[in-house]
């Protein structure tokens, strides 16, 4: 079951869960969020959304596990050939300087 925690200002923070992975799935997450300029959490999070959205359409459709594996081994394979792409306007480092006083 997911725990959830409560902020400072005692608001309730967003469920959280725990999951482990192999070294092989985690280092592919990693390199996945890094392509995707995520971290690696909210990599997971957006992969596990859209796992979840296509197993409701699959069971909607009331096709069987077989396609729906087959189609999450396509997913993987067509992230897994994205290039790595720059972020536009990625922030950039500046330096501030004191004005001097004569």
């Amino acid at each position: 079951m997911a725990t959830r925690q409560n902020s400072s200002s005692g608001k309730p923070k967003s469920p959280r869960i725990q999951v482990v992975l192999t070294e092989e799935l985690c280092t592919k997450l990693n390199l996945l969020a890094e392509r995707e300029s995520r971290t690696i959490s909210n990599m997971a999070k957006v992969l596990i959304q859209q796992g979840v959205r296509g197993y409701e359409s699959e069971e909607m459709s009331g096709e069987n596990l077989t396609s729906s594996e087959n189609s999450t081994e396509q997913f993987i394979s067509a992230l897994e050939a994205q290039q790595t792409r720059r972020l536009r306007g990625a922030p950039r480092r500046f330096k501030l300087y004191k004005p001097k006083l004569s």
